[in-house]
């Protein structure tokens, strides 16, 4: 019988079920692994399922029955692939199974900061809508989204969707290729800064590459309009933080959303706590993979990754 480790099952949430993985063989479930705790929770293990532990020889070198790997994500940068291979192992990621999650979270967010949602329903909320002289209030302006240019960084397929959506809403969509290589015939490629200088709307789906490290600089936000608005869920290090929270503050931009940040969880010292103005920036805890749809989906594939590869 396959003895089969999980080490992060608490990344995958408490909703989602995963007792069916116990009819692969004998499953132990670890909510959290510390890393000083990994080399032994390892073991004799067949089957490892872990999604941001390091997979390298120093926490695989004793693990001698190591046969799959299975990776709860994408991403497979916590992975040293070089010595799996040399050591046979099989190393076995999930696609396409979070497309639909993060597309909708990219519009939510969007549609958040820039409808001031936060703003009006505080304002409902607080008691002052029962005193107004009318019935609408206009606090603040907000814009329709078509006629707008969408701008996005990453065209893949989560990057195309989002693509697809905003057409439909009456957006021209406009993108840059980070590699160079990315050719989508049904919208303009530009380079990025007509992608800066054009763009109503960005949106970041692109992986964090050397080419996208730091692309946005408070160079970058000098060249964006001053009512454009950044929505990051590709890669928080894609943007600098400092260099944005400065751009809010000078109010180069209107404002951003962020689901990912350069450090994960966020930093106490991170620049973007001093802004407190949700009105001008949104930031939520790297959920926009996560409905309970796209976990469930995960798993399953996962299961099915052991099923075969095992």
């Amino acid at each position: 019988m396959k003895k089969i480790v999980m080490l992060e099952r608490d990344n995958i949430g408490a909703d989602v079920d995963l007792s069916y993985f116990e009819r692969l063989g004998d499953l132990t479930v670890y909510g959290t692994t510390p890393y000083e705790q990994v080399v032994e929770r390892i073991g004799d293990a067949d089957v490892l399922v872990i999604n941001k532990i390091p997979m390298n020889e120093a926490t695989l070198k004793d693990a001698q029955n190591i046969k799959l790997i299975c990776v709860t994500a994408t991403g497979t940068d916590n992975v040293d692939m070089a010595y799996c291979e040399s050591r046979g192992i099989v190393v076995k990621n999930v696609r396409s199974y979070s497309t639909e999650s993060v597309v909708q979270h990219t519009f939510a967010m969007y549609f958040y900061i820039s409808e001031k949602l936060r703003f009006y329903d505080d304002y409902v909320k607080s008691g002052e809508y029962i005193n107004c002289p009318r019935f609408t209030y206009f606090g603040e302006q907000f814009h329709e989204l078509s006629g707008k240019t969408w701008g996005i960084v990453g065209l893949g397929e989560i990057g195309a969707r989002v693509a697809d959506i905003a057409k439909a809403f009456g957006c021209k969509v406009i993108y840059y290729s980070t590699s160079g290589k990315n050719n989508n015939d049904a919208y303009e490629r530009v380079d990025f800064d007509t992608l800066l200088q054009t763009s109503d709307i960005i949106s970041v789906h692109a992986p964090l590459t050397e080419q996208t490290k730091h692309l946005f600089t408070y160079d970058a936000f000098t060249k964006m309009k001053s009512s454009a608005y950044l929505i990051n869920v590709g890669r928080g290090p894609i943007v600098k933080e400092g260099d944005l929270c400065r751009a809010l503050n000078e109010n180069l931009i209107a404002g951003a959303g962020l689901d990912v940040l350069e450090k994960e969880p966020m930093s106490a010292d991170n620049p973007l706590l001093s802004i407190k103005d949700s009105r001008k920036l949104l930031i939520t805890p790297h959920i926009a993979w996560a409905t309970t749809e796209a976990r469930t989906r995960l798993m399953k594939n996962v299961y099915k990754n052991i099923e075969e590869n095992a």
